[in-house]
């Protein structure tokens, strides 16, 4: 009976273990890691643990977040810093995973990996029109009429990508583009640890999976687990599925280095993977990866869309959920045909103030949600991370912005005194002594006023 319920308990892990690996992997994780070891060269190993870190460890621990408080959503987690916080941080956590960088990306990312690498340079902006109305079209009548198809291709397509993913890292690793000696980037020719952090930030994982994780719990309330064995078991299988993503990570870093020796830096990872597809597969395996990829993103996408509607119908109830889908699909559309490059460039600012938030917001709710003077270290934390968090957006804002005279005194004061902020780490050091300070005086707070109740008595 013992040996019965030990292998129930292990497929149940696994399960978990999958449920998690599939909600971290999607489009970004799959071409930042091959454009990062292009970038790396050289120093891709250090560049590939900052990237793990922010593209793995990050988001596992936004899922303890939901999972420790009990949170029923993004809201209630941010709540404890306040109700308007909360919503404005529920807002802009949508907007970015949504139809301004996150969703935009899924179709443009199937768009130049399964259709760009075909079509000749007359066809190319058509096409896309083309290619991401259909993409979103689609996504929008499934999003309304729920189809057995899609939770077949969400079922088993990990384990087809994965399989395709180790034909190509064998066939790649036997037979190499190149060398791993090449010369990196500026920004990763010293620092490269944290110049692959920063870059891990463009997977988004760690502030989607504060939105998106509950219904990950939900899920996992369903197999029977609840409080701490729900923690006991979500800690087990997250550290089994980070450290698949990280292998995958590390694969993929590798590839983008070795693929230096026959192809020249590209502007990105999606066309940096399928040139490396194609030169071992030609053009049958470009096809097919393609093809993975935009089943991937599609079902991604999918997800992304409803869980828009769904939340910003219950913040905004007056307009319903059908309408809100429409926005967020057709929004979507319009900002993916602004292509790639672009919805890169232009989701770094908004990551770099969404990130310190989140991980602020992590790191209380992981320590001091229970505690009595929770609310006093909640507000003081985020407060204070606000700060260098929205300098970090200035800092990576269009020039026009960050050049800006006054904009640009307060930058430079900002990158010569605040420790690491010339890194793009600036609030690193200021959370850190707002949560120490905070939680000593509600600890202090609180035992003097315990020694005051009991003289009384």
């Amino acid at each position: 009976m013992e040996q019965v319920t030990r292998r129930h308990h292990f497929w149940q892990l696994l399960v978990v273990s999958s449920l998690i690996f599939g909600m971290f992997f999607g489009s970004g994780n799959l071409i930042f890691p091959v454009h990062l070891g292009q970038m790396a060269g050289q120093n891709w190993i250090t560049a590939a643990l900052g990237f793990a870190v922010s593209g793995s460890l990050f988001p596992l621990l936004a899922i303890l977040a939901v999972v420790v408080t009990k949170s029923d959503g993004l809201y209630d987690l941010a709540k404890p810093v306040g109700a308007k916080y909360a919503a404005v941080f529920l807002v802009l956590v949508h907007l970015t995973i949504g139809p301004f960088f996150g969703t935009p990306r899924t179709a443009a990312t199937a768009y130049e990996m399964a259709a760009e690498p075909f079509l000749p340079k007359s066809w190319l902006t058509v096409g896309q029109v083309i290619f991401t109305a259909v993409f979103f079209a689609l996504a929008y009548v499934l999003a309304t009429h729920q189809n057995i198809l899609v939770k077949i291709v969400g079922k088993y397509l990990n384990t087809a990508f994965l399989a395709l993913l180790a034909v190509v890292f064998v066939v790649a690793f036997l037979n190499p583009m190149g060398g791993t000696t090449h010369t990196p980037t500026t920004a990763y020719q010293s620092g490269a640890t944290v110049s692959g952090l920063l870059e891990g930030y463009n997977t988004i994982d760690a502030v989607a999976l504060l939105a998106l994780s509950v219904t990950f719990v939900h899920a996992v309330r369903g197999l029977g687990y609840h409080d701490k064995e729900l923690t006991r078991l979500t800690a087990k299988a997250g550290t089994l599925s980070i450290l698949l993503e990280i292998l995958v990570y590390f694969g993929l870093v590798l590839l983008g280095t070795l693929s230096l020796g026959q192809v020249k830096l590209s502007a990105n990872g999606g066309v940096a993977l399928s040139q490396i597809v194609g030169h071992y597969f030609s053009n049958f395996g470009t096809a097919f990866l393609g093809v993975m990829v935009t089943l991937g993103v599609f079902t991604t996408a999918l997800g992304l869309v409803t869980s828009f509607a769904q939340d910003f119908h219950k913040l905004f109830p007056k307009v319903s959920y059908l309408a809100w889908l429409r926005v967020t699909t057709v929004a979507s559309f319009l900002v993916a045909n602004a292509g790639l490059d672009n919805i890169i460039a232009w989701s770094l600012p908004v990551l770099m103030l969404l990130y310190p938030l989140s991980l602020a917001l992590i790191l209380v709710s992981l320590t001091v949600s229970k505690r009595p003077y929770a609310g006093l270290v909640y507000r003081t934390t985020i407060a204070v991370t606000a700060v260098p968090a929205v300098l970090d957006m200035l800092a990576n804002a269009p020039a026009v912005v960050a050049g800006f005279g006054p904009v640009a005194a307060v930058l430079h004061a900002y990158h010569t005194y605040v420790p690491f902020a010339s890194l793009g780490l600036g609030w690193l050091v200021p959370t850190g002594l707002a949560f120490v300070l905070s939680l000593a005086w509600g600890h202090f707070h609180l035992a003097a006023q315990r020694t005051t109740e009991g003289v009384q008595q």
